[in-house]
């Protein structure tokens, strides 16, 4: 089988090198091969120069587009994939690529079809308590809504075949996917499967893009699509 890792990224030239750089040397479990989808979402900085040279790398595809937000940019990510299971990465050093093999096993084995890396199961390294604090208030309610146990819905690592993604319609926008995707991966019958990891937060400084105003469009999200048909 062929993991796609799908990498957006908005204006991070100061790791954006480091971060592809990781991903080509991270290990996978046996019978998995990978490739790495980058989406420029439209960056001002130095991204898309770095980006220009890695053009043409075998197992390396870059899509450059206008700012269509994180969800606009996975889901183009998504578009150009080929593999069998989706691996969203983030474009910063939060989260380590050496981790992939635990976060793929579970798929890799037959045991889910779709692996929530858990920063709170892990190690947390500068995460502010108000960011504990909203990430809380948001798995209190998938759990009260859906009778889960789910420690970390708006973790990046989220891992999933393509079968389990096309089981429904992405609407949101911006970074509405992580609320999306849960509440309907859980609507469709999906169980998900969550993993330890480790987390090193960055701050606003080196570029960390929630803001409050996100962290409350995320939480309407799992209200409104628990109760929407769609």
């Amino acid at each position: 089988m062929k993991v796609s890792i799908i990498i957006p990224a908005y204006n991070e030239q100061v790791t954006i090198e480091q971060i592809i750089s990781k991903v080509k040397a991270a290990s996978l479990p046996p019978g998995l091969s990978k490739e790495i989808i980058i989406v420029n979402d439209g960056s001002h900085d130095k991204t898309a120069e770095i980006l220009s040279s890695f053009s043409g790398q075998a197992g390396i595809v870059i899509v450059h587009q206008s700012n269509q937000g994180k969800t606009g940019a996975l889901l183009t990510g998504f578009k150009n994939a080929t593999g069998d299971i989706f691996l969203i990465q983030d474009a910063d050093l939060e989260y380590d690529p050496q981790q992939y093999p635990q976060l793929l096993q579970p798929i890799a084995d037959g045991q889910t079809e779709v692996v929530y890396g858990s920063r709170f199961l892990g190690q947390i390294e500068g995460m502010k308590p108000i960011n504990r604090w909203a990430n809380g208030v948001s798995n209190w309610t998938i759990n009260l809504l859906f009778g889960t146990k789910i420690t970390d819905i708006n973790t990046c690592y989220k891992v999933f075949t393509r079968r389990a993604f096309e089981t429904f319609v992405v609407r949101g926008k911006n970074f509405d996917l992580d609320c999306e995707a849960t509440v309907k991966f859980l609507k469709n019958g999906f169980t998900i499967r969550e993993v330890p990891i480790s987390y090193v937060a960055r701050s606003r400084a080196e570029g960390k893009k929630i803001k409050w105003s996100t962290a409350v469009g995320m939480f309407w999200m799992i209200i409104k699509y628990r109760f929407c048909s769609d």
